[in-house]
């Protein structure tokens, strides 16, 4: 069954596609089918350039996820911490 989670990001990075490199701009966050992954369920993230329709896209399971948003966080927490990242309110 479709869970028809998703939610979007508006985001500012770069990715390399098929294509090359592009600039990203959309965060597309899914819970859903995967296209590759077996998994019956699975975290989708689709990187994003519009109009071009340049697209990376990323496939996990749950358990991958959590640790990819931890290791995301605590990446962040260290820079904040050695001032390496300047705040922006």
């Amino acid at each position: 069954m479709c869970t028809n989670i998703i939610e979007q990001a508006t985001i500012t990075g770069a990715a390399k596609g098929a294509d090359g490199w592009f600039r990203m701009k959309t965060a597309l966050v899914s819970y859903d089918h995967p296209i590759h992954l077996t998994d019956e369920h699975a975290l989708n993230i689709d990187f994003l350039e519009s109009p071009s329709g340049a697209r990376v896209a990323v496939e996990m399971d749950a358990a991958s996820a959590r640790a990819l948003a931890a290791a995301i966080t605590e990446a962040i927490r260290r820079a904040e911490e050695a001032d390496a990242i300047v705040q922006v309110a």
